[in-house]
């Protein structure tokens, strides 16, 4: 019975190593050729599983660390919606979202039902496919630097609400039984209570008690990365003990999350874990689908993504542009959205676990998601140029009472790397002409520090690249960074756009000339660096740049501040 029960777990750990190695070799092949990484771990399940090779079983370890994937999978979409991102337009996000989601729904319907699809199939796929890829949509645009423009916010927008109504589908299909409305509406209610004081909860601590939390352990990133997983699964159990969905639990965690000062650097530390509990989520539903499952419906697949795609572009197109934005911004965010979500697996699987549809129809949704989630990626990737070549189609919607919002994006800025006294008498100097300025710390004591100084203060490392993004490093006039790393003045001097101005600080004569060798425009020496002095200098380069670098003399002159405080 031991050497049984031995072998039996080190088939287990063969079969997890397996899955681990071969979604890695997919995710890096994934990366190569600008695929989302959820497709790599769908097809890792198809690879390893009775589609292709049938080397690895579904087992207790990967169905919990699954069902653990979904949890995480909403926790960090939750924690990817920002409110104050919508906060000016939300009126017509709430518009577009509303008529987004009846239309979209209504489409998806009467394509499925002319397909031959049964009455149940046609109205559990009609659901499936009204979500955009929220996780694919956030992570492309801003690996392009347009999450903050004003397409990227109208997507995220209407993703937020998107999710939204995914949540109530999941309580929905929680319901004991599903062919009465009586128990359906019970469960229903009693969930959206249970949200609501869930969701009350995680504001409240997120607002008040997180903050402290993250003051005391946020120069230690491992208890960062522990202080974020141990609030996710405060959620999941929470959940649990209130019999209700652990995924809306952990949606509604990571959204009060979201909220907070400290979200994208919590964000950073947790989503490694996270991607690890989704890899095996997809995974599975890639073991469990058999050959049958894909052929059996394919030419439906491929007529129906098609249909969909080019149906949701010109849905979106059109309540876009009924909210008078420009023809360049409702295009753009139109044709960022035209996927079929990963969610609409989340709900399938729900759905083929209830015993509405059959694994067939799994089947069908996972080859539309890797069909038309595939094929979006690279229509994001090149959404400008696609819309300098065809957008004399669209003249015929042009107007001159149509146009943008005034949406704040962070542009021609100035950014501060570091808060000590020096930064905090500079900040005043910098106020007088630039409008926006952004100082990053890792230190989150400084948040209520700096809220009265006009600045605009962000918890984070600036060697994540996505920390660079959010804080416009590309789009900012000048950086002035008090960072002794050289990895972050790297990263600094290789975003930076050209002609904006680096002030960056060294450790000595020998470091700076390492500084300005990798493109620096001044060195900071500090050994007792005054405030006072420092400032002078940064109002004199402010109001003359040229006359400043005369009076430092020299090409790539040192600036070594010694002045006593």
């Amino acid at each position: 019975m031991f050497d049984i029960a031995v072998t039996e777990g080190l088939f287990v750990t063969w079969d997890f190593v397996l899955l681990i190695t071969v979604a890695t070799v997919l995710g890096y092949i994934a990366h190569k050729t600008y695929q989302p990484n959820l497709i790599a771990y769908l097809v890792t399940g198809l690879v390893l599983g009775p589609v292709f090779l049938n080397i690895v079983q579904e087992t207790a370890l990967l169905e919990l660390m699954s069902e653990l994937g979904l949890a995480f999978l909403l926790f960090l979409l939750g924690l990817q919606l920002k409110f104050d991102a919508i906060r000016n337009i939300l009126k017509p996000i709430l518009k577009i979202s509303f008529w987004q989601t009846v239309l979209q729904t209504s489409l998806a319907f009467v394509i499925y039902y002319f397909l031959g699809f049964g009455m149940v199939e046609v109205i559990v796929m009609a659901l499936c496919t009204v979500f955009g890829a929220t996780p694919v949509i956030v992570k492309l645009l801003d690996e392009k630097d347009e999450i903050n423009s004003l397409p990227g916010k109208i997507d995220v927008g209407v993703l937020i609400v998107q999710d939204i109504i995914l949540v109530v589908y999941l309580t929905l299909f929680s319901a004991p039984d599903l062919t009465n409305p009586v128990p359906i509406a019970i469960n229903f209610f009693q969930v959206m209570g249970v949200m609501v004081v869930l969701g009350l909860f995680s504001y409240a601590v997120s607002r008040w008690v997180v903050p402290k939390v993250v003051k005391e352990v946020g120069k230690n990133k491992h208890l960062l990365f522990i202080n974020g997983a141990a609030w996710a699964f405060l959620f999941i159990a929470v959940s649990l003990a209130l019999d209700v969905p652990v995924e809306v639990g952990a949606f509604i965690a990571g959204l009060g999350l979201a909220q907070s000062p400290y979200s994208d650097e919590l964000k950073q530390q947790v989503k490694p874990i996270t991607d690890f509990f989704m890899m095996v989520f997809f995974a599975t539903i890639g073991l469990g689908l058999a050959p049958e499952y894909l052929t059996v419906y394919w030419k439906e697949a491929v007529v129906a993504s098609t249909l969909l795609m080019v149906g949701n572009f010109l849905i979106m197109l059109y309540l876009i542009d009924r909210e008078k934005f420009s023809l360049e911004t409702s295009f753009l965010g139109s044709i960022n959205m035209v996927q079929v979500s990963e969610f609409s697996l989340v709900v399938g699987a729900l759905a083929v676990s209830r015993g509405l549809v059959g694994n067939e129809i799994l089947g069908y949704l996972s080859l539309m998601a890797i069909m038309t989630m595939g094929l979006s990626a690279y229509i994001i990737k090149y959404n400008h140029w696609i819309y300098d070549h065809v957008k004399h189609l669209f003249e015929f919607m042009e107007s001159e009472e149509k146009g943008d919002f005034d949406i704040k994006t962070l542009n021609n800025h100035a950014i501060v790397v570091g808060y000590n006294e020096i930064t905090r008498r500079l900040i005043p100097v910098l106020k007088e002409k630039y409008e926006d300025i952004v100082v990053i710390d890792k230190d989150p004591k400084y948040v209520e520090m700096l809220k009265e100084s006009g600045a605009e203060f962000v918890f984070g490392d600036l060697k994540h690249e996505e920390m660079r993004r959010s804080i416009g490093l590309k789009r900012a006039d000048i950086i002035i960074s008090m960072a002794m790393d050289s990895a972050v003045n790297r990263r600094i001097l290789g975003d930076k756009k050209e002609g904006a101005v680096t002030f960056l600080r060294a450790k000595d004569r020998d470091d700076a000339a390492g500084v300005y060798d990798m493109g620096a425009d001044f060195a900071i020496i500090k050994r007792m660096l005054s405030a006072e002095k420092m400032t002078e200098y940064i109002e004199s380069f402010l109001e003359d740049p040229e006359l400043f670098e005369k009076a430092v003399e020299g090409d790539k002159q040192i600036i070594d501040w010694e002045a006593r405080l």
